[in-house]
């Protein structure tokens, strides 16, 4: 008989299952990107066109996601995920196959649906089977397996892009998916009742038309107006809709997405922490490449190279932060890890206009370690401030959010570079200006998040 404090083995199995989902999901994510060019010339798409492999996949995620605790008291474990593994499979071999890029877009979208179901299901079945003694260490394992797709996933798209062509990004993904698919069958136990739940139309609706404004209106931000139909009336439309949901959510005895969580003060600032930090680092994901091709003019595999070490030492560290959570309470990881990334935001923001590749290599590993010491703890902590049973509801809320912020924070750094070209071009000293000015802004951001987990963050999680 295994003790109390000892992982099974089949919950293992469970959480590896779940996270190679979306571990492959993120990966092909980060890898696409560099593939663009060459998917413009293959399929006759301009910039604005092609960057719709990246938009379409974050949106389907974004929408997909927030039904995830609907989902988890509707249906069983095993089937939301072989539904997933499943649909994430088809979507890969639509892409490998897509004569055109329609069909592309048609196979990103559906692996959209996999990642959305997959990836909160993870972090459920760590908080629902997982030791409570244990609990920091593997939510900090479930972000190690999620934070390592990005961190090699540029450097992983160059290689394969420049020596066997870009389908291969998604044929050497099956492999890891059949190997999902099957830990997932033999380690997934259902452990909560299964009762099912109303659904919801109108908030589902509404749920779509947010992120699909949101996101777009986002997105269009570096190309458009403020003040357009493509920029400022998509994002009107999306906090419209907002408005409209959390009315619902407030009017409906189950909401798909419970706004009445946000009546936890403890709770909702750990949400605040959590949507910057996942803003600072996404905007660091375009920023500091760019940077590198656009000033230092580096390749782009050269660009992956150089924050690749930065990535891996942050999701190592993750675990190390929910180790330290286990041990010590939320309290110091959560200080520690956040007085690292301001240290090197201070650092990249004096350093701006000269920064050469080796210093980013180095400042950029000290943000990454406390990011990766950061999140998982944010989210643990987080979740421990609520009752248990609505834990899938802050679950689901976390990452919705976490979606929602990677799309927002690369769109306003990605704004903030291009206005500082206008009119003179993606010129080196425009380019090292508008990162410094997106400097700034992720700077202030890391102050509002000290301060947060001084005010919000216990020395010792609630329950």
């Amino acid at each position: 008989m295994e003790e109390s404090n000892q992982i099974p083995r089949k919950v293992i199995a469970a959480i590896i299952a779940t996270g190679l989902m979306s571990f492959c999901g993120v990966i092909v994510e980060t890898a696409m990107n560099i593939s663009f060019p060459k998917l413009m010339t293959e399929f006759n798409v301009t910039t604005n066109i092609v960057q719709w492999m990246t938009s379409i996949y974050l949106l389907v995620v974004a929408i997909i996601v927030p039904l995830s605790a609907l989902l988890k008291k509707s249906f069983a474990t095993k089937k939301l995920f072989l539904t997933a593994n499943i649909l994430f499979i088809c979507g890969v071999v639509v892409d490998v196959i897509a004569p055109s890029f329609p069909l592309l877009l048609l196979g990103r979208a559906i692996q959209g649906v996999g990642t959305g179901i997959a990836l909160p299901l993870m972090f459920n079945i760590i908080l629902e089977q997982v030791p409570k003694s244990k609990i920091g260490m593997m939510m900090g394992f479930g972000n190690l397996i999620t934070g390592i797709a990005p961190a090699i996933g540029p450097t992983f798209g160059g290689i394969i892009i420049d020596s066997l062509g870009w389908r291969w990004i998604f044929l050497i993904l099956l492999p890891f998916l059949v190997l999902s698919l099957l830990a997932g069958l033999w380690g997934i136990q259902q452990k909560s009742a299964i009762e099912r739940q109303r659904f919801d139309l109108i908030s589902c609706l509404l749920i779509a038309v947010m992120f699909t404004g949101l996101v777009v209106g986002f997105s269009n931000m570096s190309s458009a107006a403020l003040f357009s139909t493509d920029c400022g009336g998509m994002i009107l439309l999306g906090l419209v809709a907002m408005a409209l949901l959390s009315w619902r959510s407030l009017s409906i005895d189950q909401p798909v997405l419970d706004f009445r969580l946000f009546a936890n003060t403890r709770f909702s600032g750990h949400v605040l922490i959590f949507f910057l930090t996942q803003m600072c680092s996404l905007g660091f994901a375009f920023l500091l490449p760019n940077y590198i091709q656009l000033v230092n003019q580096n390749t782009s595999l050269l660009a992956g190279l150089i924050v690749m070490p930065a990535g891996l030492g942050g999701a190592f560290c993750a675990p190390i932060g929910g180790k330290l959570l286990d041990n010590f309470g939320p309290r110091k990881p959560a200080m520690i890890g956040s007085i690292l990334m301001f240290l090197s935001i201070l650092g990249f923001t004096i350093m701006s206009a000269h920064l050469s590749n080796l210093f980013i290599t180095i400042i950029y590993i000290f943000y990454m370690v406390g990011m990766g010491m950061l999140m998982g703890t944010v989210m643990t902590s987080a979740l421990a401030s609520i009752d248990q049973p609505h834990t899938p509801q802050g679950n689901a809320i976390l990452n919705t959010l976490q979606q929602f912020a990677g799309s927002m924070g690369t769109s306003l750094v990605a704004m903030i570079v291009a206005k500082s070209q206008v009119g003179v071009g993606k010129t080196p000293t425009a380019t090292a200006l508008g990162t410094s000015h997106a400097f700034i802004l992720m700077l202030v951001f890391a102050v509002i998040i000290i301060v947060s987990a001084l005010i919000f963050i216990p020395k010792k999680l609630s329950k």
